[in-house]
Formats: C-alpha cells, sequence, structure tokens
C-alpha cells in the first residue's frame, strides 16, 4: 500500500507519527517504510489503509447493481429488501476481492474545520460531508439542503448592520466551507477544481484566483469561507438547497460543511486579547538574558541587541506591543494594525520572522 502512495499522501502519514515530513518522495518512502518495520501501533495501520483507500476510491453500491446480482446462486428476495439491508447481504455474497473494492467512502467522515478567530460558530448546519466521485465522470454535482429554524431566522434578521454610505449586511451569517477529506488535523478551508455553487438556483459568487508564484502552476482560491446569507431563504418554513458542481481527482476527495456563524472585528478581537492579560516583563528579561548569555561552543559573543519601537507594519510607534509567543525574537508589533491587516487578508504570519503566528498564540509583552 505505502508503495503506491503520493509525496502528500506520506507526508500526512509521517506528520501522523510524529516524523519528519520534509524531503524528496524516495526519502520520504523510505522513511515510511522503516515506520513499518518498527513497531509502529495500530494507529498508524489503520491511517495507512485509511490514506490508501483515499488514494484508490471504492464505488458504491447502488440499487442497479443489486438487480444485477440476481443469478443463479443469488437469493432473489435480495433484491427487494431494503436498500441499506440488500446492500449489506448482496455485499457478503460477492467474492471477498469484489467485495472490498465495492465498500463505499463514509458520508459523514470525522473532518473538522479549522476555526477561524474572525467568527464564531453558533451552530452546523451541514455537517462536514464528502463530495465522494460517485458517477467515475470528469465533472461531479451534489445537492443539499439545510433548514433554518425560527431563533435562527431571527438571529440573522436582528443582525441586520447598515453604515452611513455602504450596503446593509448581516454580521450573523450563513456560512459555507470546502476542505480536504483529511481526518488527521483540523483543515483548512479549500475549493475543489472547477468549482461551481448554485444556491436555491443561484450562482454563488466564490473568491477570485490569487496569481500563481511559480511559473506553470495553476491559480488558486484563497482559503476562507463563503457567505451565502444573501442567497439563503431566511424563513422557518421553506428549506434551502446547495447544488454543487466541480471536477473529480483522482485519490482526492473534499468535504462541504454549512455554519451559522457571528461576524467579528479586529477591535472586538484586540479586546478579547487585552482580557486575557498581559504577559509579565520578567518574561521579556528572561528572553533577554537567555541570548545574552556567552556560548562557550561559539567564538562570537552577543553583548546588545537592538529592538525598534517602530511597528514594521505600520511604520508608527507602538501601541500594544505584540508578538507570537512561539517567536524567539524580541522585537514586536502593533497588535491592533496586525489584527486588521489580518481582517482584509488573513495570513497570520509575524511581519518580524515569516513565521505563522496566529492570533491564539498572540501575546501582548508588559
Amino acid at each position: 500500500m505505502v508503495m503506491s502512495f503520493r509525496v502528500s499522501d506520506l507526508q500526512v502519514l509521517l506528520g501522523f507519527a510524529g516524523q519528519n515530513r520534509s524531503g524528496t518522495k524516495p526519502e520520504l518512502l523510505a522513511q515510511a517504510l522503516q515506520l513499518l518495520r518498527s513497531s509502529c501501533g495500530a494507529a498508524v495501520h489503520m491511517k495507512i489503509k485509511e490514506l490508501y483507500r483515499r488514494r484508490f476510491p471504492r464505488k458504491p453500491l447502488v440499487p442497479p447493481d443489486l438487480a444485477a446480482l440476481h443469478g443463479p446462486g443469488t437469493p432473489r428476495d435480495v433484491c427487494h429488501l431494503p436498500y441499506e439491508r440488500g446492500a449489506a447481504l448482496s455485499a457478503a455474497l460477492l467474492p471477498v476481492g469484489k467485495r472490498e473494492a465495492e465498500a463505499p467512502l463514509p458520508v459523514h467522515p470525522d473532518v473538522t474545520m479549522r476555526s477561524l478567530p474572525f467568527y464564531d460558530v453558533y451552530d452546523e448546519l451541514i455537517r462536514p460531508t464528502t463530495l465522494a466521485s460517485t458517477s467515475g465522470q470528469r465533472f461531479e454535482e451534489a445537492h443539499f439542503t439545510f433548514a433554518l429554524s425560527p431563533q435562527q431566522v431571527q438571529q440573522i434578521l436582528t443582525s441586520r448592520d447598515i453604515l452611513p454610505g455602504a450596503k446593509c449586511d448581516y454580521t450573523v451569517q450563513v456560512q459555507l466551507r470546502f476542505c480536504l477529506c483529511e481526518t488527521s488535523c483540523p483543515q483548512e478551508d479549500h475549493f475543489p477544481p472547477n468549482l461551481f455553487v448554485k444556491v436555491n438556483g443561484k450562482l454563488c459568487p466564490l473568491p477570485g484566483f490569487v496569481p500563481p508564484t511559480k511559473n506553470g502552476a495553476e491559480p488558486k482560491r484563497p482559503s476562507r469561507p463563503v457567505n451565502i446569507t444573501a442567497l439563503a431563504r431566511l424563513s422557518a418554513t421553506v428549506p434551502n438547497t446547495i447544488v454543487v458542481n466541480w471536477s473529480s481527482e483522482f485519490g482526492r476527495n473534499y468535504s462541504l460543511s454549512v455554519y451559522l456563524v457571528r461576524q467579528l472585528t479586529a477591535v472586538t478581537l484586540l479586546q478579547k486579547l487585552r482580557a486575557k492579560g498581559i504577559r509579565n516583563p520578567d518574561h521579556s528579561r528572561a528572553l533577554i538574558k537567555e541570548k545574552l548569555t556567552a556560548d562557550p561552543d561559539s567564538e562570537i559573543a552577543t553583548t546588545s541587541l537592538r529592538v525598534s519601537l517602530m511597528c514594521p507594519l505600520g511604520k508608527v510607534r507602538l501601541a500594544v506591543p505584540c508578538r507570537a509567543a512561539s517567536c524567539s525574537h524580541l522585537q514586536c508589533f502593533d497588535a491592533a494594525l496586525y489584527l486588521q491587516m489580518n481582517e482584509k487578508k488573513p495570513t497570520w504570519t509575524c511581519p518580524v520572522c515569516d513565521q505563522r503566528a496566529p492570533y491564539d498564540a498572540l501575546i501582548i509583552d508588559g
């Protein structure tokens, strides 16, 4: 199984097992095989089977297939059983190899979407559902339905925000999200290729493509959710329909989910950050002492540390000095400017060291 994996599959497997995921494909393959030779647990073996099944998707057994099973040696009642019982009995009558190849993918896999700092989730309207390739055709189509409760409709309608000179919008929104059908860790938003979405029969606008950074690379949509509130029926009596069209990819499946969320602002996130408290100045003093401690193995000693009081983002004096707890540098950036920047274009990258600086990891330096 492992020999048929792609680089992305090998990286997922090694990351799941807590191994180094960097290197060329032969190096990653050698690491994976070494992992198998060692006494790895049952969880690793289950992950290998999961990745293999995702690499070679299985076609679910549909009712016409059950009718085709009728013949010599097949109980005639199989074709007249309810679909679930008929499919199970028919699978039991197939040869072992055929039976294994026909097992379907889970409709509701244990996919977890990565939380978004600028949104508080109120309700899950459609839990993460597999966009599985079922027809074997190049272009696939899937249909979904969700309904709003009277309380949810009221939450949306009372959140209408009309600003002077701006269009009205709702701070409580119906949010559509796509991601890879991967269960090893929380997933970022990831759109299927050639995606078209219709909500209640109307075409849903999607984020525009970002120009590729490498020559020859395909342009991709930015990783962000889609606000479909304007297309939703804000009624507790009429259900909403979503039709999704996309191009299937061999060995790769996607997941769709819909949530009721409240959109937050940079000002709100700054208030929440302040409420967490300010890190004691002793932490920074200890970090300075650590950096100034002479290394006996080094011929060069650090005798001074230069830190600017100007924010590297806005080139103005720091008002709320902030950095990620994972950052090893002393230099801070202004929390208000950083949050405003990520409100417009969420990258959550430290402007000093270019490493990830997610909202949950931010601290205010006392």
